[in-house]
């Protein structure tokens, strides 16, 4: 569907978005159109300015429902070497005939940790193409002297991460020019909203709250599966080549991707009621109290021996901050034990997982590789209770490739123990 096509599900627009709208106007300075998911917005903007058939460079760290969502665009992605302390793209290390070969730079900010925009804004005005940022774990990050998400073409973030509004996103515009067209697009992609839907997000908070007070995660878990309605068994969903390889002729399109772009989130393009529009607002407005409370832990865990700190950055991530563990699976299992549940992994990275039929693999991969096994991306929010575990459990640091021995911060405890 092109820039301003619009489809039978366009949607009347009222204050509560415009509201939205605004809150992230002011913290961005650009113009901002509300969506209702990162994912959707991305699929938009990759839309706007990527022809069918065109080459996207980025991180193979990343949530595969994104790598989806750029083949749905009718894309094919790249995958970039990245720097293996925080995952963000190796500008350096990117062949100069990938760079003459893409349309397109995708960043990723894991975690809040932002890829190096300033240099590659430089680097997609030199080559004449447009840079996105996924913002969807960066609200409250910055690079160089802007937040993250005001450098690139288009930015996307996520209300469902930082905000904790389970719901919601905003596509933000360099050109502010672009906002009536790209809004008419995003209407024209949009599914009715459904009573059922509102009032299953409005009673969403108070199911998950009894589940957490009653302690009965493993029960629920185990009733979602048996209910068919875990979309996912391992870190990556399954990848279904046959079904991809199908779905890949009828690109660019949603539509043929669904079965892949909902995941973990089935109501990616539903048009938001005002119920869960009143929420979203309540929640953004006490965004800032939340982002300070994140870099008070943030502090904390980079100040630890499994921490990987990037002084350049200041206090960030905020969303979660990866350490750096000798045997994860071990140390989630101690975190576990405490309540702590840990997500966000993103192991094996996207070439790995997809293999060359439907990605370019990245030219050095080890470092992504390295990234993905050892990451253990903890919530600053509960950072007290993450280093108390690991000291006491024992967890060893690994050194990253090519970082000098001994540059780690120390702590007391167990937790001083090297590979």
């Amino acid at each position: 569907m092109a820039i301003g096509e619009a489809g039978p599900g366009s949607a009347r627009r009222g204050s509560q978005p415009k509201r939205l709208e605004e809150a992230m106007r002011v913290r961005l300075g650009r113009e901002c159109v509300y969506v209702p998911s990162c994912r959707l917005g991305l699929y938009v903007a990759l839309r706007h300015w990527c022809p069918p058939g065109g080459r996207v460079l980025m991180s193979p760290v990343n949530d595969d429902v994104i790598f989806f969502v750029v083949l749905a665009a009718g894309l094919r992605p790249v995958q970039a070497p990245l720097n293996p302390l925080d995952a963000s793209i190796d500008i350096d290390a990117v062949p100069e005939e990938v760079w003459g070969s893409v349309s397109a730079v995708l960043t990723t900010n894991l975690y809040g940790n932002p890829d190096p925009a300033p240099r590659l804004r430089q680097k997609c005005d030199a080559l004449g193409i447009p840079l996105f940022e996924d913002a969807a774990h960066a609200i409250g990050s910055r690079a160089g002297d802007r937040p993250v998400g005001a450098w690139g073409d288009a930015s996307v973030f996520s209300l469902s991460k930082h905000v904790g509004a389970k719901a919601g996103g905003m596509l933000s515009l360099a050109d502010p020019g672009l906002r009536d067209a790209v809004e008419k697009t995003c209407a024209g992609l949009l599914t009715p909203r459904r009573l059922s839907s509102e009032l299953a997000y409005a009673v969403r908070p108070f199911a998950e709250a009894a589940v957490r007070g009653l302690r009965l995660r493993r029960a629920a878990w185990a009733a979602v599966r048996l209910l068919g309605l875990a979309d996912r068994e391992e870190i990556r969903m399954p990848l279904r080549p046959d079904d991809l390889a199908r779905a890949a002729h009828r690109a660019p399109g949603l539509d043929a991707h669904h079965p892949w772009v909902r995941v973990d989130m089935h109501d990616y393009r539903l048009e938001s009621g005002p119920l869960r529009l009143r929420r979203i607002g309540h929640k953004l407005d006490g965004l800032d109290d939340v982002l300070d409370a994140c870099r008070a832990g943030t502090e904390l865990l980079l100040s630890t021996p499994w921490a990987k700190p990037r002084d350049a950055y200041g206090t960030q991530p905020l969303f979660r901050v990866p350490l750096f563990v000798a045997d994860r699976d071990v140390a989630m299992a101690a975190l576990a034990r405490r309540g702590v549940v840990v997500g966000y992994l993103y192991d094996p990275p996207l070439d790995d997982y997809a293999g060359a039929e439907f990605t370019d693999p990245s030219p050095a991969p080890e470092a992504a590789r390295w990234f993905a096994r050892h990451a253990l991306p903890v919530d600053p929010l509960r950072a007290r209770t993450v280093v108390e575990v690991l000291e006491r459990s024992g967890a060893r640091p690994v050194e990253a490739p090519g970082e000098p021995s001994g540059s780690r911060p120390t702590r007391g405890g167990p937790g001083q123990s090297r590979d």
